[in-house]
């Protein structure tokens, strides 16, 4: 961001009297086109992908890095910019060999695991990356996507450098899989597996992302800070407790920062009181999970998650949690019940032991407990929950 839009941002706040400038700057699951304090990891990166220069395709070369590090803002960041040096200018997705450029292209671009729910989407994920033209969602089968790709690839000066983010969470599209997929096309991609940690039986190079430093930390949330949110809204000193709490993590502190700002905005305040901060950091799990975790599920999963943020949930067996968003939704409790169960094997929620017994059974009943930040999840989520008057939750 350029100071005359840094400029131009600031003045904009000051006429709408608004706190939040701009949420995107603030949201922790948007990616910022530099990321603040990488220099040295990108040039990690960058000599792991050396070959590329010369128009081959690099070694299997995996990015990790412990929750928060910022291991998809850098492979994503490195990538946008790789794409303006190496993709050309044709990226129509055609279904001829000879469409596009004459020169050699290389495209790079990232596959979120967490989003890839069957072959048809991960075939139309990577063709997404290639071309500009809209890829069809429907109407087409799996073995046409697979057709139209291995015709996009089939020239010796054409190859993809393909990110598999979030390889290693649960229930996502893992690296094994994702190269069974490619192997029609596999002299022409190169696969980056990112997250925490390598894939099983990892045999390529790995570049290691740390955590985190406070006084690096610091200058993340300060950069985020004076782009997303009004001049004065938030002071120093409160950045750098901000940082120490989030010990290394940025997500945690940008979901702090982020559902702080919520909090003051929905106050009407003109600034971010300790109060605001008190209550965002205390809304951030202690080892819970990424918010774009939960923003990833299927809608009808998340309108469950936004429901049930809204309930007091504390000391309630499962099964009233269901039947009380059930009540408040368009699903029965046995399907709410059910998918309850299931984000909590997923990860997202936590089975929480209750004292009493179950009267009915015999057996220890459990409530359940959200792993991510919820004031963060209820902003930015795009599901809505019908009431029990039918009127859409805001």
């Amino acid at each position: 961001m350029d100071l005359q839009e840094r400029i131009a941002r600031r003045r904009s706040s000051r006429r709408g009297g608004r706190i939040i400038v701009d949420r995107d700057q603030l949201s922790p699951v948007v990616h910022r086109p530099e990321p603040v304090g990488r220099g040295p990891v990108l040039e990690q990166l960058l000599d792991a992908l050396e070959p590329v220069f010369d128009g081959e395709l690099p070694p299997p070369v995996a990015v990790v890095g412990p929750a928060g590090s910022g291991t998809s803002a850098i492979v994503t960041a490195l990538f946008d910019a790789l794409n303006g040096q190496f993709s050309g200018s044709a990226r129509s997705i055609g279904t001829t060999t000879r469409a596009g450029a004459a020169g050699p292209i290389t495209w790079f671009g990232t596959v979120d695991g967490r989003r890839i729910e069957s072959p048809f989407s991960f075939y139309r994920a990577v063709l997404s990356l290639i071309s500009s033209e809209p890829v069809p969602e429907s109407g087409i089968g799996t073995e046409e996507l697979r057709t139209r790709l291995c015709n996009r690839l089939d020239r010796p000066d054409r190859r993809v450098i393909v990110a598999i983010d979030h390889h290693d969470e649960p229930e996502t599209l893992d690296v094994g899989r994702a190269r069974d997929l490619l192997a029609p096309v596999d002299a022409h991609v190169a696969i980056v597996p990112v997250g925490q940690r390598e894939p099983d039986g990892w045999d390529g190079a790995t570049v290691t992302v740390p955590a985190y430093r406070d006084h690096e930390l610091v200058d993340v949330i300060t950069d985020r800070a004076s782009t997303g949110l009004a001049a004065g809204a938030l002071d120093h000193g409160a950045v750098r407790e901000l940082a120490a709490w989030a010990d290394g993590n940025a997500h945690d502190a940008l979901a702090a920062l982020f559902g702080a700002a919520v909090l003051a905005r929905e106050a009407d305040a003109d600034r971010i009181e300790h109060s605001h901060l008190e209550t965002a950091r205390a809304d951030v799990p202690e080892n819970g999970v990424h918010v774009g975790r939960a923003l990833a599920l299927p809608e009808t999963r998340q309108q469950v998650l936004v429901t049930l943020t809204d309930l007091d949930a504390t000391d309630r067996p499962i099964r009233e949690i269901a039947t009380a968003i059930a009540a408040r939704s368009s699903l029965t409790a046995g399907t709410v019940k059910r998918f309850l169960y299931e984000l909590a094997d997923r990860g997202v929620i936590e089975r929480v032991p209750l004292s009493t017994p179950d009267r009915g059974s015999g057996r220890q009943p459990s409530a359940v407990s959200p792993l991510f930040p919820t004031l963060a999840f209820q902003a930015l989520t795009a599901a809505s929950v019908p009431s029990a008057t039918g009127i859409d939750r805001a």
